[in-house]
C-alpha cells in the first residue's frame, strides 16, 4: 500500500478520534480487500449454489433470467443508501453507530442486535451450507460419510475453528485470504459456467425467460403449491439471501486505509460484481439442464443431479473443490464480521462481558474474544436447533431461524437508512464523506429501501416459514421489555457531542496499550 501516505493515515485516525474511539484495530486493509471481504461473504459460489432450488423448483428459468437482476437490483438499493452513510460514519460495527447517530440510543441498540443475531446465526447457516456441499460434493461419495446431528456439528466445529483461528492471528493474514478468495470466486464462477455452457445439450436461452409453477410436488416440495406470481416472487429470495453480508465493509472500516472512501466503493462493488458473475454463471448452469421439469423435481439437489449427469467427473470434482475452498473463505470473512460487531457494541458496553469483548490482543491487533464467542455462539445455535425436538409442526427450527436471519439482517439495513432519510441536512447529519450521491438521489434510494424491505419481510413469512412472523414479532416485544425494563437506563450508547471530547485521555491510553501511535 505505497500509495497510503503518513497524512492518509492521520486523516483515518483524525476521523475516528472524532467519534470518541481509538485506533486499536491495525488498518492493513486495502480499497481491495474491503471489496474481497464484502464479496467473499456475498460468495455467489456459496448461497447461488446451495440455495438455487429456490429459483429452479419455483419459477424455473425465469426465476434465474429474469428473477436474479431483480432480486440483486432490490439488495443494490441498500448497499447503496449505505455505501452514503458508511463514508460519512466509517467505523467498525457502522450500522449500530449510524443507528445510534442518525436515531438515537434505542434504534442504535436495536439495530445492533437485529445485526448481531442476523450475523451469528448467518455464519451457522453459511458453515451448514459448506457442510451439504462437502457432503454431496466428496463426504458421501469418497469418504462414506452419513449426515448425522453428529458428524455435522464435529464438521462445523473444525472449520469454524480454523476461520476463527486464523482471525485471531490477525487482520494481514485474513486480508491475504479473503483477497485471494475473491481472485477464487472470479476464477471459479467463470471456469463452472464454461463447463456448463460446454456440457449444454443446446443452447435454449429462450428456457432463461420461461416462466413456469413447479410449486408443491413438481419442485420436490421445496415450495408449497402455490400460484405462479408468488413462485416467481418467493423466487426472488435466491439473489437477495445470496447477495448479503457486504455490511463486512463498513465492519471492517478501522482496518481498512482511506476508509471513507474505500469503504463505500467496497460495500457497492461487491454487489456489482457478484450479480454479474453469479448471473452469468447461474444463465449457463440453466443451459445445461437437461430438462426443466425432470431439475425442478430434484428439489434441493438440483445442482449435484445436473453436475453428476452432465460434465466429466474430474472436472466436476476439480470444480466442487474450489468451490468449497470458497464457501470456507466465505465463512472466514463472516467471523471477521462478526466480530467486528460485537467488538464495537461491547466497547460502548452494549453486551454481557463487555470489558472482556472489547479488548484488542496488542500481539495480534484483533479482538480476540469477540472472533472466539462470535464463533462458538454460531456453532452452539446449529446445534441446539438440529436437536429432534426443535420443530414447529413439521419445519425445523433450524430452517426457520435462517429466514428469521435475513429478515433481522435486513433490518438492521434499513433502520439507519430510513433514519437518515429524516436526519439528513440536520445538526444529527449535517457533513457528508467523500462518497457522496447528493440529497435527491440517497433519499429515493432511502424510499426505495423502505418499500424492498417490505417486500423482503412479506416474503420472508410465508409458507413453509411462516413461524418466521412470529419469531420476528416475539424478538421485537422482548427488545422492547429489556429496553423499557433495564437497557434504558444503563446503555449510554456510542460517544456523541460533548463525551466525544472527554474521551480524548482514554483514546490515548487505549492506542498506547496496543502499541498504536495515532495521532499523539
Amino acid at each position: 500500500m505505497s500509495d497510503y501516505s503518513e497524512l492518509d493515515k492521520k486523516q483515518d485516525v483524525h476521523i475516528l478520534h472524532s467519534m470518541g474511539y481509538a485506533q486499536e484495530l491495525e488498518r492493513r486493509m486495502s480499497s481491495f480487500s474491503n471489496f474481497a471481504v464484502s464479496f467473499s461473504i456475498i460468495c455467489i459460489l456459496s448461497g447461488g449454489i446451495n440455495s438455487l432450488a429456490q429459483a429452479t423448483a419455483g419459477a424455473g428459468g425465469a426465476a434465474i433470467g429474469i428473477g436474479w437482476p431483480v432480486g440483486c437490483f432490490i439488495s443494490l438499493v441498500f448497499a447503496i443508501a449505505m455505501a452514503q452513510i458508511s463514508s460519512a460514519y466509517p467505523t467498525a460495527g457502522g450500522l449500530y453507530h449510524w443507528g445510534s447517530i442518525l436515531g438515537n440510543r434505542f434504534t442504535g441498540w436495536l439495530t445492533a442486535w437485529f445485526n448481531l443475531l442476523g450475523l451469528v446465526t448467518v455464519l451457522g447457516a453459511i458453515n451448514v451450507g459448506t457442510y451439504y456441499f462437502f457432503m454431496g460434493s466428496f463426504g458421501t461419495t469418497y469418504l462414506g460419510l452419513t449426515d448425522t446431528t453428529t458428524v455435522r456439528i464435529i464438521f462445523l466445529v473444525v472449520i469454524t475453528g480454523a476461520q476463527a483461528l486464523v482471525n485471531h492471528m490477525g487482520i494481514g493474514l485474513t486480508a491475504k485470504l479473503t483477497d485471494f478468495s475473491g481472485y477464487l470466486i472470479f476464477a471459479s464462477s467463470i471456469a463452472l459456467a464454461v463447463v456448463c455452457l460446454a456440457a449444454a445439450p443446446s443452447y435454449e436461452v429462450g428456457r432463461l425467460f420461461t416462466f413456469a409453477n413447479y410449486s408443491g410436488e413438481a419442485g420436490g416440495n421445496v415450495w408449497p403449491a402455490t400460484s405462479g406470481t408468488w413462485v416467481f416472487l418467493l423466487g426472488l429470495l435466491l439473489p437477495i439471501y445470496t447477495i448479503t453480508g457486504y455490511d463486512a465493509s463498513a465492519h471492517t472500516s478501522e482496518e481498512t486505509v482511506k476508509a471513507a472512501e474505500s469503504v463505500p466503493r467496497g460495500m457497492v462493488a461487491s454487489v456489482l460484481w457478484s450479480a454479474l458473475f453469479g448471473y452469468i454463471m447461474l444463465c449457463a448452469f440453466v443451459l445445461m439442464l437437461p430438462n426443466m421439469d425432470d431439475a425442478a423435481k430434484q428439489g434441493w439437489n438440483v445442482f449435484f443431479w445436473a453436475m453428476d449427469s452432465q460434465v466429466n467427473p474430474l472436472v466436476k470434482d476439480i470444480l466442487y473443490l474450489a468451490i468449497l475452498v470458497s464457501q470456507w473463505l466465505c465463512g472466514l470473512a463472516t467471523v471477521t464480521s462478526v466480530s467486528r460487531m460485537i467488538f464495537a457494541f461491547s466497547r460502548d458496553g452494549g453486551l454481557p462481558a463487555s470489558k472482556a469483548l472489547s479488548k484488542v490482543s496488542p500481539q495480534y491487533r484483533t479482538p480476540v474474544a469477540a472472533i472466539w464467542t462470535g464463533s462458538i455462539l454460531s456453532v452452539l445455535f446449529v446445534w441446539f436447533t438440529s436437536l429432534d425436538f426443535m420443530k414447529v409442526g413439521d419445519t425445523p427450527v433450524y430452517t426457520i431461524v435462517v429466514s428469521c436471519t435475513v429478515i433481522f439482517l435486513f433490518f438492521s439495513f434499513a433502520i439507519p437508512i430510513t433514519l437518515g432519510l429524516f436526519a439528513w441536512g440536520t445538526s444529527k447529519w449535517d457533513k457528508m464523506g467523500p462518497w457522496n450521491l447528493g440529497e435527491g438521489v440517497f433519499k429515493l434510494f432511502a424510499v426505495l429501501t423502505v418499500i424492498a424491505m417490505v417486500l423482503i419481510f412479506i416474503l420472508g413469512i410465508q409458507p413453509p416459514n411462516r413461524a418466521a412472523l412470529y419469531v420476528t414479532v416475539g424478538f421485537l416485544l422482548l427488545t422492547a421489555i429489556v429496553w423499557f425494563g433495564f437497557e434504558s437506563r444503563r446503555f449510554k450508547g456510542p460517544p456523541i457531542g460533548a463525551e466525544v471530547a472527554k474521551r480524548q485521555a482514554e483514546i490515548a491510553a487505549a492506542e498506547a496499550a496496543v502499541g498504536e501511535s495515532g495521532e499523539h
